[in-house]
């Protein structure tokens, strides 16, 4: 959050800042919580009763347990380790992630994940359009491009590692798809917090919203998962009559489009979650909907949420949440 920059004038200045210290102040006073910010040399409180193990970004010193990098500290049973802010993705296996299509090479699709490699994803770690279970055969590997092609954006989960330390993905389910009419955001990993629920359907709106724990955020209109490779080859098939007839059908016409209703409600999420990362904001679906709801609730254009008022309130409104959180406690 401190390297937010804004045009403000004095007094979003001042309230930016006074919201800041309030945050700052609630996150020290909850020290001893999982999700606590360190800098380097910040004591890490821990009970040694307990045994606890020191992970990643931890030392000892003078009897204390320190943070060696900043971050965010972490607690797995006894384990506790420091999670470095802006570092580049970190993989685990089952994680939910959003690629960009690199290259279409034998038997297997290369995909840019936010990581220091390509994830490669194989032909015979997806379903095949027709959706039967089947051994891949030398057909199959050359209408690979009528899956997916060079710059295609691609959900998939981390399945796991080669000793090269490089990724390999799977797309054993009709959730895992080829995504568009949409947008393809990019934020720091750090902001996405690992779930059992990476997929969003945000029904009020009409949108689909998915968290990529490789910090890749989609943001597009709502797809039925179970139709959409039957209902991708017939739109295929359909263009291809249409392009031998000369005309294109009402149907084709139907399914191309997406209403400017959608498409508002697509940019103004995408907007939420833009502000959130700039602030540095955990992003969750709750908040967003939740300031989906405030710009509308403030009469705001899609373009006045970039706005330096907004992020003033939004980080205002997030430490009065915040503040009743504590007291609650």
């Amino acid at each position: 959050m401190r390297g937010v920059q804004l045009s403000l004038n004095k007094t979003q200045k001042l309230r930016l800042e006074t919201a800041l210290e309030k945050l700052e102040s609630l996150s020290s006073s909850t020290s001893n919580n999982s999700n606590a910010s360190v800098t380097v040399a910040d004591t890490i409180p821990i009970n040694y009763e307990d045994g606890v193990l020191k992970g990643h970004g931890t030392s000892e010193m003078d009897g204390r347990v320190v943070a060696t990098i900043c971050g965010l500290v972490e607690r797995v049973n006894k384990l506790v380790y420091v999670r470095a802010l802006r570092a580049r993705y970190k993989p685990e296996i089952g994680d939910i992630i959003v690629g960009r299509v690199m290259e279409v090479a034998p038997k297997r699709w290369r995909l840019e994940i936010n990581f220091s490699q390509d994830a490669v994803l194989m032909l015979s770690s997806m379903n095949l359009p027709d959706g039967i279970q089947r051994r891949r055969t030398a057909v199959d590997e050359l209408s690979m491009r009528s899956i997916f092609e060079e710059n295609d954006i691609v959900c998939a989960e981390v399945r796991g590692f080669q000793h090269d330390g490089s990724l390999y993905l799977q797309a054993r389910s009709q959730k895992y798809r080829k995504l568009d009419r949409g947008q393809l955001l990019r934020i720091s990993p750090y902001l996405v917090k690992r779930r059992k629920q990476h997929f969003h359907h945000l029904d009020q709106y009409g949108v689909d919203l998915i968290l990529g724990c490789n910090g890749f955020i989609w943001v597009g209109e709502h797809v039925e998962a179970k139709d959409d490779m039957v209902l991708d080859q017939m739109i295929k098939s359909e263009q291809e009559n249409a392009s031998l007839s000369g005309s294109v059908s009402s149907r084709e016409q139907e399914q191309s489009h997406t209403s400017i209703e959608i498409r508002q409600h697509i940019c103004r999420i995408a907007n939420a979650v833009r502000v959130l990362s700039t602030l540095g904001f955990m992003v969750t679906v709750e908040l967003i909907t939740e300031l989906v709801d405030l710009s509308i609730s403030h009469n705001l254009d899609i373009h006045e949420m970039l706005g330096a008022e907004f992020y003033v309130v939004v980080a205002e409104k997030e430490a009065e949440r915040r503040s009743l959180a504590t007291k609650k406690r």
